[in-house]
């Protein structure tokens, strides 16, 4: 479970101040399924940072399973990063020279793997999200979907626990953005996630049991039922 108190973020623009976050308190229980919507330079990717330990707030805490990842060490940081929180980004951000397979084994690098079991991992984890047959291709040889695929592998073959996505429809288009949101809440239900995604696109917004809408570092949560 997440639980974040009091939560700022400021930062410096030649000699002002901007608060991208401001006092944010925000609870995401374990296996929930949370959009985060709201304009550019809102706090959104902000705020994603902050719950996958990529940046630290100004003050306030970010606690994970009770631990404050805002207070730890930078080691430690980095482990909780490589074994529990799988990210995704509007990007893929994949290495152009590896293959699919490849691309997925990087994450499993740092967890101290055997060559044989980590290629095992990443073929398993391909074929979960329709590219078993791809694993040897270039990023360059894959659909904008199907690189996107190759980064949801690659998030999700360490089995985190928690699956964070910046914009992950973002360079699609609606068909296979469909398909995307597709792939990612059937993965969300079958692995338990607790999954966490910030969108610009109101189709997807209106889909979520949980809306969180930030604007100038201000958060409102709405509950509703999953359509």
């Amino acid at each position: 479970m997440y639980q974040l108190k009091g939560v700022t973020k400021q930062y410096r623009r030649g000699k002002e101040a901007v608060d991208a976050l401001a006092g944010v308190d925000l609870v995401i229980g374990d296996g929930d399924r949370l959009v985060i919507q709201g304009p550019t330079g809102g706090g959104k990717s902000t705020l994603l940072q902050m719950l996958g330990g990529l940046d630290r707030p100004t003050s306030g805490t970010v606690e994970l399973d009770g631990v404050d990842l805002a207070s730890l060490p930078e080691a430690r940081l980095t482990k909780v990063r490589a074994e529990s929180i799988g990210f995704v980004f509007q990007s893929f951000n994949l290495i152009p020279t590896l293959s699919a397979r490849e691309n997925v084994e990087t994450a499993l690098v740092p967890l101290g793997m055997r060559a044989a079991d980590r290629r095992e991992r990443a073929a398993e984890a391909l074929a979960s999200v329709g590219l078993g047959e791809r694993r040897s291709h270039l990023p360059a040889e894959l659909s904008g979907g199907q690189q996107q695929r190759v980064a949801i592998a690659r998030a999700l073959v360490k089995r985190p626990k928690v699956l964070l996505a910046d914009e992950p429809t973002g360079n699609l288009d609606e068909s296979m953005r469909d398909e995307i949101m597709e792939l990612l809440e059937g993965l969300w239900k079958e692995h338990g996630l607790t999954f966490v995604m910030v969108t610009h696109d109101s189709a997807i917004a209106r889909k979520a049991p949980r809306l969180a809408t930030i604007e100038r570092g201000q958060i409102k949560v709405t509950e509703r039922a999953e359509r």
